[in-house]
């Protein structure tokens, strides 16, 4: 590559770039991309907590809305040592073209806080938690901007935030804050949304090349919520798992591993390690590039680049995580015939359980877990078909299509409110 064309791993210039692409083959106006490539709104705060040891330390997070034409902001919390402002800003931009891909009435938002947590206790995490609700809270509400999980944040914390941002307001507000416990507010069939909704794009990408989803093989990298419910619905319904990872381990076995021994382990301890000796452990490296019918990546950004996606023997590519796959990756693979079924498509699961967990706080009456998933199952149908079907009128591929029918949608509501 030259120096003019080198890829670029920044979250930021790539979600643009999408955009951009996007807009430029839809003839859209300059106002829209004008208007799409910055966040209306980022704040970055920095909050002090009380350590269990007496000390006092100082965290930073974030909060990016980037646009909210269709309706509240909307989008996860992550707590990671390597959040920044550009990936938040990022995130954001890829959470309004997922909402809009999904056809759920939320704008796009994103937050973070950088900490690790595995070197905290859980009181200080708890801490952690409210001081960023604290910090935020001028910025939410529940027909403002609605977080939800992300990375290493779960219904526990969320209902820490919850209750730190009813503590300021006085009043009850269960809706501001979604993935909450079902206890607490909380939907059932969030837990296993995205997850669920990553594995409906898997076997309907696989229908679409004429194939059935028994016995197709999987390989997931990633083991956290989204991998982990991505393979138990791969496995429920018949597809073999020859593969999966965390950040810790990744195991193969071409025969399929023992899912159900997996699972156990996962739920019993939150993790999964290979001391039963599942399989032979293999390099990140080559669990992306296995020679299989399906790869989930489930885990970060930036997993398959110009360097490694000449090497991906997957016949479909499910993207579980948020922007694991950069333009360069996604170009080389569609030129060697691997099908990228893209994250603003492939997890939206999440965000449209997260509406209806936002819908049924707002009336205060609780649907059952299959009555979501129903519910769910329509609207991922709907949106998969809709952007297969623009895809192949424009022979461009998913994760164009995706960023035409979102923009076409923003495209309309900006206009309704004279923006442009």
């Amino acid at each position: 590559m030259s120096a003019s064309t080198k890829e670029t791993l920044n979250p930021f210039e790539i979600a643009r770039k999408q955009v951009k692409t996007a807009c430029d083959r839809l003839n859209a106006e300059p106002a829209v991309y004008e208007i799409l490539k910055n966040p209306m709104r980022a704040l970055e705060v920095t909050f002090p907590v009380k350590l269990d040891d007496g000390s006092i330390k100082t965290f930073t997070g974030y909060r990016a809305q980037h646009n909210n034409a269709v309706g509240p902001y909307k989008g996860g919390v992550r707590f990671h040592p390597g959040v920044t402002f550009d990936e938040v800003k990022a995130l954001s931009i890829w959470m309004t073209i997922k909402c809009c891909v999904a056809g759920v009435p939320y704008g796009g938002g994103k937050g973070g806080v950088i900490i690790d947590p595995k070197q905290y206790s859980e009181a200080e995490l708890e801490r952690v938690a409210r001081g960023y609700a604290n910090a935020i809270e001028p910025l939410i509400g529940e027909k403002i901007d609605i977080p939800a999980p992300d990375v290493n944040t779960n219904g526990k914390i969320m209902s820490w935030m919850v209750d730190e941002y009813e503590s300021i307001v006085k009043k009850s507000a269960p809706g501001v804050f979604t993935g909450k416990p079902v206890e607490f507010g909380g939907s059932l069939a969030r837990n296993e949304a995205t997850g669920y909704g990553v594995n409906f794009a898997a076997v309907q990408a696989l229908a679409k090349l004429g194939k059935d989803v028994k016995g197709a093989t999987y390989a997931i990298q990633g083991f956290g919520n989204v991998g982990f419910h991505t393979g138990l619905y791969a496995h429920q319904a018949g597809a073999k798992v020859v593969a999966v990872s965390t950040v810790d381990v990744a195991i193969y076995n071409e025969n399929g591993l023992d899912m159900d021994a997996l699972f156990k382990e996962y739920r019993a301890n939150g993790f999964i390690t290979n001391q039963a000796g599942y399989g032979k452990e293999i390099s990140n490296a080559e669990l992306l590039a296995l020679d299989v019918d399906v790869l989930a990546p489930c885990a970060l950004e930036n997993q398959l680049t110009s360097e490694n996606a000449g090497k991906v023997r997957a016949k479909i590519v499910v993207e579980g995580a948020n922007g694991p796959t950069t333009p360069e990756a996604d170009a080389i693979m569609r030129q060697n015939g691997v099908l990228v079924v893209p994250d603003i498509l492939a997890n939206c699961g999440g965000v449209v359980v997260s509406y209806f967990e936002w819908v049924q706080n707002l009336q205060g009456y609780y649907w059952e877990f299959d009555e979501v998933q129903e519910k769910q199952t329509v609207v991922l149908r709907r949106a998969f078909n809709d952007i297969w079907d623009l895809a192949q009128e424009f022979d461009i591929d998913l994760r164009t299509a995706s960023y035409m029918m979102s923009i076409r949608r923003l495209e309309k509501a900006m206009k309704f409110r004279g923006w442009y």
